[in-house]
């Protein structure tokens, strides 16, 4: 996407409607996640405003994070359960907190903002770097055909028609670079909104070879959140790395 710059598509605009728009399963999130935290912390790389890690914090589990953007963790550090939590502002695939932790996770699709190979097989090791030797590595993402189709990788879609706003969800996939295109435009009566995304999509098999590569394995794969059996009908995928 001509002039897209993924450092700043988590702008200030971004990070103030976030928490707007959070999916409901952010209680069942931190339940699963809590059971690996072993001796009480977690690392969540691209914590954002705090989603999960708010709720995980609420079940006793010290959570430090890692982002890119300091206009979501602004909004973090506004929240009253957000002050305590230690966050280092940078890059998931190389920012370090210099310490290890039982639990690393990284959640809702953003390893699919690293838009190459590389940088997501770096995310993967430097998960690994932050591990003690029994910990694991969760990252929860959409399957790649749950957003596109092979015949259909152009896509103009309605996501919302209301008397005073009209949302539409315009995409393009290029599977040689596996990379996603999107703008989300809203047309209202004070005028046009676009915001616009591109993401990197890879599927499981992918991830699991990059655990490979960063020395880790699969040690176990859900549904969802509350352990559904991983099957051809799954649009999504909670995988859970160690070594």
């Amino acid at each position: 996407m001509k002039d897209f710059d993924p450092a700043k598509s988590f702008g200030s605009d971004v990070a103030a409607d976030y928490d707007d728009h959070k999916r409901g399963d952010e209680e069942s999130a931190a339940s699963f996640l809590a059971e690996f935290a072993k001796d009480g912390t977690a690392l969540e790389f691209a914590i954002g405003t705090g989603r999960i890690a708010v709720p995980l914090t609420a079940k006793g589990v010290r959570v430090d994070g890692i982002e890119l953007s300091p206009h979501m963790v602004e909004i973090l550090r506004a929240k009253p359960e957000g002050r305590n939590i230690t966050v280092i502002l940078g890059d998931m695939s190389s920012a370090t907190t210099d310490r290890q932790y039982p639990l690393v996770y990284l959640v809702y699709n953003t390893i699919f903002n690293l838009l190459t190979a590389d940088d997501q097989i770096h995310c993967f090791e430097n998960a690994a770097r932050h591990l003690t030797k029994d910990g694991v590595f969760v990252v929860e993402t959409a399957l790649p055909h749950a957003w596109i189709s092979p015949d259909k990788p152009d896509y103009v879609h309605a996501e919302y028609v209301g008397k005073e706003a009209v949302g539409l969800d315009v995409a393009r996939y290029d599977p040689v670079t596996q990379l996603l295109e999107e703008n989300h435009i809203e047309f209202t009566s004070q005028g046009i909104s676009m915001s616009p995304i591109v993401c990197r999509l890879i599927t499981p098999g992918e991830m699991d070879l990059m655990a490979r590569i960063a020395g880790m394995r699969l040690i176990q794969r859900f549904a969802n959140w509350e352990r559904s059996a991983f099957d051809i009908n799954s649009k999504m995928h909670v995988s859970v790395y160690g070594y």
